[in-house]
């Protein structure tokens, strides 16, 4: 930690960030690669959703019905991820200790690589589009720019919730 005082948001984000009671839900790596895939697919459904909400003709009102129940799955994943991470990048940099902050660092500088080849990547897509059907497809672009804006948004937390290494065993029987 810095020689900065926590505040009493940094002290009560410490609190939350290391709370234990939702442990098993992230206790060991194949349970976190769930737990980020299920908000990787809750993610992905929402702005589906969302997509089609904005672009389908008449009033797809069921398709708001159906976000708001998958955002409290989301939300409890991203929970989940932050805890397992012990909110490696939620909490502020003067509550972390140096391992913590090389790590942001780390998970941080992995992230931006994924996102810029997913950029590449969708753009490369848009105007591969875009030349087989003679035009840009204009309908379509802002949606997936959106879209990408909010892998761009979560990429640090799933690369961090990927990235997360299992707690030591607590032993039993200290040695002397």
């Amino acid at each position: 930690m810095t020689t900065t005082p926590l505040t009493r948001y940094d002290r009560s984000m410490l609190r939350l960030m290391n709370d234990r009671r939702g442990r098993p839900l992230y206790a060991t790596a194949p349970r976190r690669r769930l737990v980020v895939a299920a908000h990787l697919v809750l993610t992905a459904a929402l702005g589906g959703l969302m997509t089609y909400f904005f672009l389908a003709e008449g009033e797809p009102v069921w398709a708001v019905a159906v976000m708001a129940v998958l955002l409290l799955p989301w939300m409890v994943a991203t929970g989940a991820i932050n805890a397992a991470t012990r909110g490696l990048l939620e909490l502020r940099e003067r509550a972390l200790d140096e391992r913590q902050s090389a790590e942001r660092t780390r998970v941080q500088a992995r992230a931006h690589r994924a996102m810029t080849l997913l950029l590449a990547a969708t753009a490369a897509g848009l105007l591969t589009v875009g030349a087989a059907d003679g035009n840009a497809p204009t309908a379509y672009a802002a949606p997936v720019l959106i879209a990408v804006l909010a892998v761009h948004w979560l990429m640090p937390l799933w690369v961090a919730g990927l990235m997360a290494q299992d707690e030591p065993a607590e032993d039993d029987n200290p040695a002397a």
